[in-house]
Formats: C-alpha cells, sequence, structure tokens
C-alpha cells in the first residue's frame, strides 16, 4: 500500500505544477500586458486552474499524511518541517496573490475584493499607475518562493535529513 500513495502523492505534486503552472505563466505575463481586455482574460485563465490545484494539495495532504503514518515518520523533524514548509508557502502564495490579483481587476476597472468583501468596479486606473502596478516585481518573488520552497521540500522528502 505504501508505494501506491507515495505514486499518488507525486501524481498530486504533478496535478499541483500543472496547475500552478498556468498561475506562474499568467503572473509573468501580465508584466508585459497593457490591454484590459487581455489582462481580464489572463486573470480569468489563472482562475480556472484553481479546482485542480486545490484538489491536487488536498490529495499530497491526504496521502502525505496517510504515508507519514505508514512509514513512521512522524517522529522525524523533517516530515514536520516539510508539513510547516508548505503551509507557511500556501498561505504566503494565498494571501498576496489574492490581494494582488485583486488590485489589478480594480485598476482595469473590474468588480474587486477586498477582505473577502465584493466592491464594485471603479474606474479604470491612469496607464502611468497600471504600469506601476504591474512593473512590480511581484510575480518574479512570488516564483522564486514557490519554486525554492518546493525545492526544499523534495530534498528533505528525499534526503530525510533529520
Amino acid at each position: 500500500m505504501y508505494p501506491w500513495l507515495v505514486y499518488l502523492h507525486v501524481i498530486a505534486v504533478f496535478g499541483f505544477l500543472m496547475a500552478h503552472g498556468v498561475s506562474i505563466a499568467v503572473a509573468l505575463t501580465l508584466r508585459r500586458e497593457r490591454e484590459p481586455r487581455r489582462i481580464s482574460t489572463l486573470l480569468a485563465l489563472s482562475g480556472s486552474s484553481i479546482g485542480l490545484m486545490d484538489a491536487s494539495i488536498l490529495l499530497l495532504l491526504i496521502t502525505g499524511i496517510i504515508t507519514g503514518f505508514i512509514g513512521h515518520w512522524w517522529g522525524r523533524g523533517w516530515i514536520w518541517t516539510s508539513l510547516a514548509l508548505l503551509l507557511a508557502i500556501a498561505i504566503y502564495m494565498s494571501v498576496s496573490v489574492v490581494r494582488f490579483y485583486h488590485q489589478v481587476r480594480k485598476a482595469i476597472g473590474e468588480p474587486y475584493m477586498i477582505n473577502y468583501k465584493p466592491q464594485p468596479a471603479v474606474p479604470p486606473a491612469s496607464s502611468a499607475e497600471l504600469d506601476a502596478l504591474l512593473n512590480t516585481t511581484f510575480p518574479v518573488i512570488l516564483s522564486v518562493v514557490g519554486l525554492g520552497g518546493l525545492a526544499v521540500i523534495t530534498w528533505l522528502m528525499l534526503f530525510k535529513p533529520f
């Protein structure tokens, strides 16, 4: 049973990376896009991958927790560190990405949210304001945090250093 759970765990990672790749590609593409209609389409594309991303992360957590029990890993520090790192990255990404995308929606004159409360569309921001928002290094930072975090988690799972 253990090998099958590890297999499902890896498949869940693949699903997560596929879905997340869409969001990262959108975030990096937004840096070069200035046409509001295209920006809106890109944001919708990113949003369309959330279901697969959420299902994959749920399967990843379930299989990881179960294999942790079967493999008797819960007494080791690496599994707790991996879980804590995954949760920290997920929380950081969720909060910061949602905030950024809602700022972009507001800047192109679409309805947006503040603290999970829907807000009506406001007049679009000026070209200079939209440029300043989209020219941030935020997508690059997200990419580095995500890739770096996954690299550390993978290292912890493969080498089980402590």
